[in-house]
């Protein structure tokens, strides 16, 4: 439940400007989730959520930007997600619980790696193209590394 529920907001922040834990509140229950203002708050503290301008200018939730390039780092959430890790060719897939693909690869993406050309989410696979064959040998390998360590 709550891996689901941290998928969402990761989701709903990428989706909306959200500038208030009430307001949070409010997206979630149109998702069918019912929390409390501190359930929220612990998300927002453990995603690592900050509060950021928006394109009006307004104040909103967003992932945190800083993200080391060689070594992604995503929450427990995410990575818990992740079921497998495969390349072929300049290609990765990733395989995660059904339903989580979309906000795992919003994660991937926030990355924002030189290497990662994008990344296309279906419900439970996600597919990941990067620059050249050996790019994905070393991506794939970190992601297999995090969900090992985690």
């Amino acid at each position: 439940m709550k891996r689901n529920r941290q998928a969402a907001i990761l989701e709903l922040v990428e989706k909306y400007d959200i500038d208030t834990q009430e307001e949070m509140l409010a997206h979630l229950k149109e998702e069918g989730f019912t929390v409390t203002q501190a359930t929220v708050s612990r998300d927002i503290r453990e995603l690592k959520l900050v509060k950021e301008s928006g394109k009006d200018g307004k104040v909103r939730y967003a992932l945190t930007a800083k993200r080391d390039a060689q070594s992604p780092k995503f929450n427990s959430a995410l990575t818990e997600s992740i079921i497998r890790v495969d390349y072929a060719g300049n290609l990765i897939v990733v395989k995660t619980y059904p339903g989580l693909a979309n906000a795992v690869a919003t994660c991937i993406d926030s990355v924002r790696l030189p290497e990662i050309i994008g990344c296309v989410a279906g419900d439970d696979a996600i597919l990941v193209v990067v620059r050249t064959e050996a790019d994905a040998a070393s991506i794939s390998e970190s992601f297999r590394t995090m969900i090992r360590t985690i």
